[in-house]
């Protein structure tokens, strides 16, 4: 998938700052694109994942395709619904949260659903069947890019063990509950479909317990390439896959169930750019270190995740090449590459960072009291900003003296 020009890039940064991050709208639309085509031979929903990146004008933009929303706390709930998604199409999804934020989805319309047991009798308790919802089971398989993004395995804090279905009867029975849906999610960055297709065979499973059943929700964690020799999750033999296993299902018990997928980072993370300014050039005995005006505050995934981003100068783009460690201006440890081959870097050149539209703006922070960066997103071929670079007021705006 070809990537915006250097030039584009070094003339946003020019006339928004640096740091900036860029979305490219093109490149979401083809990712959505790719993904509904490959599930059109099943009865498939795609919930956008917010918490990837709840830029308002990003979620309209997505909601213009036809996609519907995946939300984990109720303030993207209520994002969702001004940026005017139907509530139909909403999905609620949070973990931990107290009743009470359990309530208000409730009152709000939109789909819910419920990964605990004590919440889950709390809702049968209040409700009982007068308003239908989905239960996140864990189906305890080891999946995802990084432990700390694996959800489906047995100490995770996620859903309820598929163990506890006894439990989840008697509430059911007792309370009067609506079960409309199942839902699983195993993790983030998943390249081998084989673990959806495990997910799937346990929810399956699992479908002779609840008998008003609607859909099967089999989350996301579909995997992007983020650097060269990548393997990408193979979304057209998933799809195919699918659409065998619930044609099969559907023959063999005679229910026509939906199946539900929550992407985000599939969605975002290739449309996104991050671009920072060098600000100095620090030779030690061991390491030449390029210092940036940006650091873990702006973009966390390197440091929290070990993440590998990409990165090229798009300043000296022919440059010979050398080796560096980009690091930032934050009072820690704040790497975002060792030992990175690129095009010389000079105090002042400007570097990209690809692959930054899933949690880059969004787990941004003002550790150190740094300022928030700009987000630019670039629609019809014109660039234009989303949102404005944090100024000193946004630091004291919720202080008081």
């Amino acid at each position: 998938m070809e990537n915006l020009s250097h030039e584009t890039l070094h003339q946003i940064a020019i006339d928004f700052g640096t740091p900036v991050y860029v979305y490219d709208t093109e490149k979401i639309t083809r990712q959505y694109n790719k993904l509904t085509s490959a599930f059109t031979t099943c009865n498939a929903k795609i919930f956008y994942a917010c918490k990837a990146l709840t830029n308002i004008n990003i979620l309209k933009h997505l909601l213009s395709m036809g996609a519907c929303l995946d939300c984990v706390s109720i303030n993207e709930v209520k994002l969702g619904l001004l940026a005017g998604f139907d509530k139909k199409n909403i999905l609620f999804t949070p973990n931990c949260v107290d009743f009470n934020e359990m309530v208000e989805a409730k009152e709000l319309g939109v789909n819910i659903n419920i990964d605990n047991i004590s919440i889950l009798e709390q809702f049968g308790n209040a409700f009982s069947d007068s308003y239908p919802v989905c239960i996140r089971l864990n189906p305890h398989i080891m999946a995802g890019g990084n432990f700390k993004i694996s959800t489906g395995h047995i100490d995770s804090k996620f859903g309820i063990s598929i163990h506890q279905i006894r439990h989840i009867e008697r509430i059911v029975k007792t309370t009067r509950l609506n079960i409309e849906g199942i839902h699983m999610h195993t993790g983030s960055e998943i390249k081998d479909i084989n673990v959806f297709l495990m997910g799937l065979e346990v929810m399956f499973n699992m479908t002779v317990h609840f008998p008003n059943l609607k859909y099967i929700d089999l989350g996301s964690g579909f995997k992007v390439s983020y650097q060269q020799g990548d393997k990408e999750t193979d979304i057209n033999l998933l799809g195919e896959k699918v659409t065998e296993a619930f044609a099969k299902f559907e023959e063999e018990t005679e229910k026509k169930l939906e199946v539900w997928f929550e992407p985000g980072k599939y969605l975002v993370s290739q449309a996104g750019y991050f671009i920072v300014k060098a600000n100095v050039i620090k030779q030690t005995p061991a390491t030449v270190f390029v210092g940036v005006n940006s650091g873990f505050n702006h973009l966390i995934r390197p440091m929290m995740y070990d993440a590998y981003h990409h990165i090229e100068n798009i300043s000296n783009p022919e440059g010979v090449q050398r080796i560096y460690t980009v690091v930032g201006n934050i009072c820690e440890t704040d790497t975002f590459a060792w030992d990175r081959t690129l095009n010389e870097v000079r105090e002042g050149d400007l570097l990209v960072f690809y692959n930054a539209g899933a949690y880059g703006f969004e787990m941004a922070s003002n550790f150190n009291s740094r300022l928030k960066p700009a987000e630019v997103m670039i629609k019809d071929n014109k660039a234009v900003l989303i949102r404005k670079r944090d100024t000193q007021d946004d630091l004291l705006r919720n202080q008081i003296f």
